[in-house]
């Protein structure tokens, strides 16, 4: 019984802790445009490093703090009408949208690919690339709100 108050107050503690914290939730991702990576934080730790791909120019990707707001399984593809699960698909298995300034969250996002070829590469319209099983990962541990970073 004593052992259990303690592993409660510990916890509570670091609970506590993490609140104070400067990231107002207690996981987020950052995106390394120069390095192809996208790395899942909890509570300021690394949890795990994807390759990813980015935009063909440099500012086709943007730059900055996003809040993600839309989550998507099995993106419909409406640019090309394109089902979402059809593996002509460009969007993959899910699509994570981000609020960038003067967009609504379909515009930038995280998804999948049905070219992971183009993962590590410049090779996207400004989106971030992901392999199927890795944004399928990625979108079971981010809810909406959840802050995205994209370094140069």
């Amino acid at each position: 019984m004593i052992l259990l108050k303690l592993r409660a107050s510990f916890f509570a503690l670091v609970l506590a802790g993490s609140l104070t914290s400067p990231v107002p939730w207690p996981s987020y991702v950052v995106v390394d445009k120069s390095e192809h990576t996208l790395t899942y934080y909890s509570f300021s730790i690394p949890v795990i490093t994807f390759s990813v791909g980015t935009g063909r120019k440099e500012e086709d990707t943007p730059t900055g703090t996003f809040p993600i707001v839309m989550l998507v399984k099995n993106p419909w593809y409406l640019k090309k009408n394109i089902p979402g699960g059809d593996p002509e698909n460009p969007l993959g298995s899910r699509w994570i949208g981000l609020e960038v300034p003067g967009t609504d969250g379909s515009k930038y996002g995280i998804h999948g690919t049905n070219q992971p070829d183009s993962i590590g590469e410049n090779r996207s319209a400004g989106c971030i690339r992901m392999r199927n099983q890795d944004v399928n990962w990625l979108y079971r541990y981010v809810r909406i709100g959840t802050l995205v970073k994209i370094a140069p």
